[in-house]
């Protein structure tokens, strides 16, 4: 048989590690495109809110030349958002933002309209409104949640949450700023529907099950590479809980679960894993890998001295099993209609 007529083959776990990427190529190249669109809308409407400033027009007395503005828009682009209500939001537009500095612009430029509205209406610092509009952009959020996560006052909680990391001084300065924006100190595993206790090989077997809920649950930018990675050095073999690729950080990120309290012990073992990740499989053009610690609980304190010696950048967050009240709510209406489907 001629090398020609060999067909390949490979196993389902490499498959699923091609069509994971695969799915990653496609939904960060979505991602991208939407928000150039966004972008580049953000920019004419900018533009149409600092040409009704510069002529001075105000609602009452300018409301007629609006309102005339706005039809000969319409026949012209019939497709724009041109009514003289919108017309009006981009005035409200170009006056909230044209002092502020450059990340708070860029930020904004990438939302949707809807979640600029949202932001608009809302009576908060520059520093406020650049939080919601990085956790939008970095993780996606559609305008329920960021109106949700301003009614729970996100804001204010995020920055009460100590550091539990050691990015700032392990990572070059920019890096170690994303990075810090990337990763959070608390994340809810609630879509395990998890009632009782759970072992650590439950927990993770539990999450690659549903790797889709909880590489949403990390945010933007993550690929899932695998569980119990295998490294091998010096004729000895280690195995990493779950590997990712963050495409922005442009860094593997290691991932440790466990099921107790944090223990200063998992640093050590955790900066074993990036030192054979760094060695054994960073690519040319790749920043040094991250780990995560994720257990049950933190004490900040415990953590810092743990981390205080280390030079590779390691954070710690806790994770909640228990679903939040709404979504158990939602859980259970689920649950009662396909009951009620199953009896008709």
């Amino acid at each position: 048989m001629s090398k020609q007529n060999i067909v390949p083959t490979i196993n389902e776990n490499e498959y699923a590690q091609i069509l994971q990427q695969a799915v990653a190529e496609i939904r960060t190249a979505r991602t991208a495109i939407a928000r150039q669109v966004n972008s580049a809308t953000n920019a004419v409407y900018w533009n149409l809110g600092k040409l009704l400033v510069e002529k001075q027009l105000e609602e009452g007395y300018g409301s007629g030349v609006v309102k005339r503005l706005s039809v000969d828009l319409k026949t012209e682009f019939p497709d724009m958002g041109v009514s003289p209500r919108n017309l009006w939001n981009m005035k409200r537009l170009y006056e909230r933002y044209y002092q502020s500095d450059v990340k708070l612009l860029q930020a904004v430029a990438l939302l949707p309209w809807g979640h600029n509205l949202l932001l608009l209406d809302k009576d908060m610092s520059a520093e406020e409104t650049l939080f919601y509009a990085n956790e939008v952009v970095v993780k996606g959020w559609s305008r329920d949640l960021l109106l949700n996560a301003i009614k729970m006052d996100s804001y204010s909680v995020a920055k009460k949450q100590l550091k539990s990391n050691n990015f700032d001084i392990t990572l070059p300065e920019a890096h170690a700023e994303y990075a810090n924006e990337v990763f959070r100190s608390s994340y809810n595993l609630g879509f395990l529907r998890t009632t009782e206790p759970i072992r650590e090989l439950e927990l993770e077997q539990r999450l690659v099950a549903k790797i889709k809920s909880f590489v949403l649950e990390l945010g933007k930018g993550f690929s899932f590479i695998g569980n119990q990675h295998r490294l091998e050095y010096n004729g000895k073999e280690y195995f990493v809980d779950m590997l990712f690729f963050h495409r922005g950080l442009r860094s593997l990120v290691a991932i440790e679960l466990k099921i107790g309290s944090f223990k200063a012990e998992y640093v050590g073992k955790m900066n074993l894993y990036l030192s054979l990740l760094d060695r054994l499989e960073r690519g040319e053009n790749e920043n040094q890998s991250i780990g995560i610690i994720l257990c049950a609980d933190k004490d900040h304190l415990d953590v810092e001295i743990a981390l205080q010696d280390i030079n590779k950048p390691i954070g710690v967050a806790e994770y909640q099993l228990l679903l939040p009240k709404e979504e158990l709510q939602a859980l259970l209406l689920d649950e009662m209609k396909a009951m009620d489907e199953e009896v008709d």
